[in-house]
C-alpha cells in the first residue's frame, strides 16, 4: 500500500470500521457541538460518538474542525473510563462542598428556632 492509501485508512477509520455491525456493539448517534468565541470571531466544531462493546468498554470517536483544519481521534475505553471517573469525582466534591454550607446553616437555624 502507498502512503496515500495508509493515510486514507487511519486509526480512526480502522477502529470505527471494525466496531460497526458487530453483534456485541451498541452506539449512539453522533452529537455535534459548535463552540464559538465571539470576541475573537473563532469557531470550533466537535462531533462526538460513543460506541460500546460488551466486555471491552466505551470507545469515544471525536472529530474537531477549526480554521486550522480537522482532527479525528479515538479515545480507547481506558481513557473514556478515566474521564468518567474524574467527572464523577468532581460531582461528588461539588455535592459535598454544597452540602457543607447548608448543614452549617441548618444548624444555625435550628439553634435560633430552639431559643
Amino acid at each position: 500500500m502507498s502512503d496515500e492509501t495508509n493515510k486514507a485508512f487511519d486509526t480512526y477509520d480502522r477502529q470505527i470500521g471494525a466496531l460497526k455491525g458487530l453483534p456485541d456493539v451498541i452506539e449512539v448517534k453522533p452529537s455535534t457541538v459548535r463552540v464559538t468565541i465571539p470576541l475573537l470571531g473563532l469557531s470550533q466544531t466537535f462531533i462526538v460518538q460513543t460506541i460500546r462493546q460488551r466486555e471491552v468498554g466505551d470507545h469515544v470517536f471525536l472529530e474537531t474542525v477549526s480554521r486550522d483544519g480537522a482532527v479525528r481521534i479515538v479515545l480507547p475505553p481506558q481513557v473514556a473510563d478515566a474521564i468518567a471517573r474524574q467527572r464523577d469525582a468532581l460531582t461528588s466534591k461539588s455535592s459535598s462542598k454544597g452540602a457543607r454550607p447548608r448543614t452549617k446553616r441548618a444548624r444555625r437555624v435550628a439553634r435560633v428556632s430552639c431559643a
